[in-house]
């Protein structure tokens, strides 16, 4: 890794984040404390950034973690190497699931969403993905929920990390009108006005 990173410490687990991929924060962190993966699971860890939620679904499950940041990859790679699970990680580049054929299914698919009312113009760098969802914030998570629900086993569910400012009602509904049923199940309030909201979602 560059010397340009830094150490991030969750529980026994030590992530080194290199300077062009997101530092977990708030949304990261509530994800990894609702994190419901049994073993042998398969399961997607999507937008992976510096590999935590992988890293410790990787304990019991098999990850494939997938981000469009390169450096995240790397990164992803690096720190499933350092916290000893990269035999159960398979990491690669990629928009959403562009790289999957729909019958690839998972127990699990995880996302900590791109999900701030922030112009595309921020994904002119890499690390400002990790936070731009266009000017209502839905951009990726629109065409996330789209996706996932062809890539879900039927017993399975996904966990979607957003903000309150890009319309937690909508996504609701969103995921109905794809044969889903939701709700929130975590929830942590930041200032501004923002709530950061974690959404389960699974078959009817």
């Amino acid at each position: 890794m560059p010397s340009r990173s830094r150490s991030v410490f969750y529980d026994d687990l030590v992530f080194v984040v290199d300077e062009n991929v997101y530092e977990p924060a708030e949304d990261s962190f509530l994800l990894a404390e609702n994190l419901d993966v049994q073993i042998g699971e398969q399961v997607l860890d999507m937008g992976a950034g510096c590999g935590l939620q992988g890293v410790i679904a990787a304990k019991k499950a098999r990850v494939i973690a997938v981000d469009i940041n390169p450096y995240a990859v790397r990164c992803t790679k690096y720190n499933a190497a350092a916290n000893n699970v990269h035999s159960n990680m398979t990491c690669m580049q990629g928009d959403l699931f562009n790289h999957f054929d729909v019958k690839v299914t998972f127990d699990v698919i995880i996302f900590n969403a791109p999900y701030l009312p922030i112009s595309e113009s921020e994904t002119a760098s890499w690390i400002g993905r990790a936070w731009a969802g266009g000017a209502t914030g839905r951009s990726t998570i629109d065409r996330f929920i789209v996706a996932a629900s062809k890539h879900l086993k039927p017993t399975g569910h996904i966990l979607l990390v957003q903000s309150t400012f890009a319309g937690i009602e909508t996504t609701l509904i969103k995921f109905n009108e794809y044969g889903l049923k939701a709700s929130v199940i975590a929830e942590d309030d930041l200032p501004l006005f923002e709530t950061i909201t974690l959404i389960k979602a699974e078959n009817f």
